[in-house]
């Protein structure tokens, strides 16, 4: 294992005076050697920490230094799993061969530092954040000053702050600049290399709201179709804002959630890919839409008059994302909960509201549903705990028990309300309804059978989105309604 020297160490063993090229290439961190940012990361990571929020309190009696190093303790970043900048660790590599010295300059704390030097084993020195000094721009070019000499050594960077240290060094690297401090750069400094970046990423942004997940919030028309309401024109209008409001709220949660579980999708072989455990999108950017979807989604609720409920969806899933999912069936009470509330605030919107028979086959039909997105996520996962859920591996028998008898209980909740004396008031040929129950039920044992064999990848209303037998049956059951209104044996 390489050892990688303080800077007291490397200062001794090196003659600033007599320095032949190449010189030493000092590299920043936090948005160039990883496309993320560290101390964002450990914060996204232990929202739910009261240590955490306590030593952010700090800031206000202590300095930007001293609260890094206390964040950096209480929830330290995993070294192993952060997304790096390929392209240049290539040429590190390649610089490191040819016998070129290395630092990682950077402003992280020094536990971060000391880890990542650690992990990538190229690093010859490491200058960080330290508790009393904050090492970034003007203090991070002080310190390479000392250690190497005015215009002594090449310093690659990102961002605004790295312009300070770029005007003493004798090259530049630049990496996923702006177009404005790449240019400031070249003015201060000449460019040895430079890594242009993807640039805006407006695919990867849309691919963070995940747009397939809003046909769970077609469910705020349901009421409207079971109340045979499809020519009231108001109610359609007030239900697409209603659907707006939802995907706009559920969209800024998803954020919410990708930003605190980045430990955990990083070590997921598919929800690694996903933009912000990729460091596709910063952070920071990731913010700022969540910010901006939850004033939209509030927008679009105030014209729908559902604040109140997508009020309510939003701190639910909200709490659902940073606390409640690690809680061993809470968690699936609460995924049921949410998808019934989109039903309320269907009918709230419309004018339509629920009815009681709604209400009972829903409770247990999205119950079951939970179940089966859990199940699937188990199922996936190597033996043992799951990162941030509650269960092991060996729960899943016992939750798709639970899941198949929330399943046919549902089922029987339908039948009871199809024999109901009430429904002959509502519809001509309520026998025909009776198609429904068959086709509810094959359905369902479908979404069973589905998840046992493993091929349950998303949402099971998603996966019902993209699978033609369940659009088969789907037209089916709207069909059977339709000649259930209409038509008299």
């Amino acid at each position: 294992m390489q050892e990688v020297r303080k800077v007291g160490e490397y200062a001794a063993t090196q003659n600033v005076s007599d320095r032949s090229e190449p010189l030493p290439l000092c590299v920043d961190l936090d948005g160039t050697l990883v496309r993320s940012d560290t101390l964002l990361e450990s914060l996204a990571s232990g929202a739910c920490n009261w240590r955490i929020w306590r030593a952010l309190l700090g800031v206000f009696t202590k300095s930007r230094a001293a609260v890094k190093q206390e964040v950096g303790e209480i929830e330290p970043i995993d070294a192993a799993s952060l997304p790096y900048n390929e392209e240049l660790l290539t040429y590190l590599r390649k610089e490191k061969a040819r016998g070129r010295k290395l630092v990682l300059a950077t402003a992280a704390c020094r536990k971060t530092a000391d880890a990542v030097s650690a992990h990538l084993q190229i690093f010859d020195c490491v200058l960080a954040s330290d508790g009393v000094v904050n090492l970034k721009g003007k203090q991070k070019a002080k310190a390479l000053v000392e250690l190497f000499g005015e215009r002594g050594f090449v310093y690659a960077g990102n961002d605004r702050s790295d312009l300070s240290v770029w005007c003493h060094a004798k090259r530049a690297i630049i990496v996923n600049a702006s177009p404005l401090v790449a240019a400031k750069a070249t003015k201060v400094t000449n460019v040895e290399w430079q890594s242009r970046g993807p640039g805006l990423r407006s695919f990867e942004m849309l691919r963070a709201l995940r747009p397939y997940q809003w046909v769970k919030n077609l469910l705020v028309l349901v009421p409207v179709a079971t109340a045979h309401a499809l020519n009231d024109p108001a109610a359609w209008i007030n239900a697409g804002w209603t659907f707006a409001a939802f995907c706009s709220t559920a969209s800024a949660i998803y954020i919410v959630n990708d930003l605190s579980d980045l430990k955990a999708d990083r070590t997921h072989a598919r929800k690694r890919h996903r933009p912000f455990a990729s460091g596709a999108i910063s952070l920071t950017v990731g913010l700022c839409m969540t910010l901006v979807l939850l004033i939209a989604g509030l927008r679009f609720a105030m014209l729908s008059g559902t604040i109140a409920l997508v009020a309510l969806y939003a701190a639910t899933s909200l709490s659902y994302s940073l606390w409640l999912k690690e809680l061993p069936l809470v968690d699936v009470f609460v995924l049921a909960g949410l998808y019934t509330l989109r039903l309320f605030a269907g009918g709230e919107a419309t004018g339509h509201p629920v009815s009681l028979w709604l209400l009972g086959f829903s409770s247990f039909f999205f119950l079951s549903l939970a179940l089966a997105k859990r199940v699937s996520e188990i199922m996936t996962q190597p033996r043992g705990q799951i990162a941030r859920r509650g269960y092991e591996t060996g729960d899943a028998p016992i939750l798709q028990l639970m899941g198949i008898a929330s399943a046919f209980t549902s089922v029987v909740v339908l039948a009871l309300f199809v024999q109901d004396e009430a429904v002959s008031l509502i519809y001509s040929s309520p026998v025909v309804l009776w198609f429904i129950v068959p086709l509810m039920l094959f359905w369902l044992c479908r979404i069973w059978l589905s998840t046992a064999r493993g091929y349950m990848h998303d949402d099971p209303i998603v996966y019902a989105a993209k699978d033609w037998v369940s659009w088969l049956v789907s037209i089916s059951v709207f069909g059977t309604l339709a000649v259930a209104k209409d038509f008299v044996i």
